[in-house]
């Protein structure tokens, strides 16, 4: 999944980033409010971070225009603002909900999931024939097997999962699984998929991911001969 997080303290910034990308998300950063626009109207974001206070246009009339584009990604404000009527404010203008500052990272992480998952975006367990995978607790079982899986394994075949049936491109998984650009070199991808068809297979869930030449990966519900 990926997220934008819009705010110009680089410290706070920084310190989201990281912890968010340990949670296994793909975070961009933008420092103030029309680059953090421009990326949330040119990308597919799973949800947005947004301080209410930043330069060039605030985090308010970030949401509103893209409220008014039709754009109903998630967005949680975060904010040093505490009445009652500010909250009221941030919410008319389109947010999902807020975090005052300064905050948990444990109290945001929860915030975040709980939008994720009313959005249908994290469901409890994504499933395709034998194989299990729970995003929750982060583990993958293929029959009764746990699978060992690092956590760009994990993220990238419960991105696979998560558009079973579709063809994921080499851009769309760079860009969330590994938080790139797409046109940055893809051939990683190639190796993290070699990566978890050999454990895939040695669980007993064989041919599950499948090559669609020159375009990405599929998972299908009936597993095929790769192409």
């Amino acid at each position: 999944m990926r997220l934008l997080i819009i705010e110009d303290e680089p410290g706070i910034a920084g310190f989201l980033k990281e912890g968010l990308e340990e949670e296994y998300f793909a975070v961009d950063v933008a420092s103030d409010g029309r680059t953090g626009l421009d990326l949330a109207m040119t990308n597919e974001y799973d949800l947005l971070l947004v301080d209410w206070m930043i330069p060039g246009i605030s985090g308010i009339e970030v949401c509103r225009r893209l409220r008014k584009e039709g754009n109903d990604v998630p967005i949680i404000f975060l904010t040093a603002k505490d009445t009652i009527e500010d909250v009221v404010f941030g919410l008319d203008a389109g947010a999902n909900d807020y975090i005052r500052k300064p905050f948990e990272f444990e109290e945001l992480l929860a915030r975040i999931r709980v939008q994720l998952r009313r959005r249908g975006s994290e469901s409890s367990k994504l499933s395709t024939g034998e194989l299990t995978v729970d995003p929750a607790s982060h583990q993958a079982r293929c029959e009764s097997i746990d699978l060992a899986l690092t956590p760009k394994e994990f993220a990238l075949l419960e991105f696979l999962l998560r558009n079973k049936g579709r063809v994921c491109t080499r851009s769309r998984i760079i860009e969330h699984v590994w938080d790139m650009h797409f046109d940055s070199d893809t051939s990683v991808i190639d190796v993290y998929i070699n990566f978890l068809r050999k454990k895939l297979d040695a669980a007993g869930c064989r041919d599950l991911i499948q090559t669609i030449r020159g375009v990405g990966y599929i998972i299908r519900d009936e597993g095929g001969e790769a192409q």
